[in-house]
């Protein structure tokens, strides 16, 4: 916890420095028995709207589950699966929170500090603050307040689905993390680039062995 409150006062929400084209979607899933996990990194190219690149990487699980510390336990495959592409993103679109987190440093804070690249968390939960909620239509969003600080945004993926929790990871605004997690909609909830990692990370899990 010292940790994260240490970095988080590192993480920059301003930006992006330039155009982003290049989307890393990430995700991580654990083997049965959990002594083993494995992430995915697919890479989408968000001008041509296709994948550019897919990576995965097996890693020891190390960190036990702690909630609110999960980043510990992730971010070693992740960073391992990053190592492998050979084009570099211009951003990392996670499945977890940002600064939507009791001490203001999910995963996606995590993974763009330690990278030094914008980071955006957009996750299928809610773990800290309140909200209305969004209207019914594709990109309707709601303040998401935690102790009386914006720390993200309920947002509307899809026409009468369940928003997603936005919130900003590293050297981007609250405001371009929701236009990112938008433009890479492909008619799902999810995001294309995480939707089709959480895809590659169950589709390999499924063969591990116990």
């Amino acid at each position: 916890m010292a940790i994260q409150r240490r970095m988080a006062a590192q993480v920059r929400e301003s930006g992006p420095p330039s155009a982003l084209r290049y989307v890393a979607g990430l995700d991580v899933a654990f083997a049965p028995g959990g002594s083993r996990c494995l992430a995915a990194a697919v890479l989408w190219d968000l001008r041509a709207g296709c994948i550019v690149e897919e990576r995965l990487a097996w890693r020891k699980t190390i960190f036990p589950y702690v909630p609110g510390l999960l980043s510990f336990r992730e971010v070693p495959v992740l960073l391992a699966t990053l190592r492998k592409l050979r084009r570099q993103p211009d951003v990392l679109l996670c499945d977890g929170q940002g600064r939507a987190h009791p001490r203001r440093f999910g995963i996606a804070c995590h993974l763009g500090i330690l990278c030094d690249l914008p980071s955006v968390g957009c996750a299928k939960s809610r773990l800290v603050g309140e909200h209305q909620g969004p209207e019914p239509q594709r990109g309707s969003r709601q303040p998401l307040l935690h102790e009386g600080e914006l720390v993200g945004y309920a947002l509307r993926t899809r026409p009468g689905c369940r928003p997603l929790y936005v919130s900003v990871g590293h050297l981007l605004s609250l405001d371009t993390a929701c236009e990112l997690v938008l433009a890479c909609g492909g008619g799902y909830r999810l995001p294309e680039p995480t939707r089709l990692a959480d895809a590659r990370v169950r589709r390999e899990r499924s063969k591990a062995p116990a």
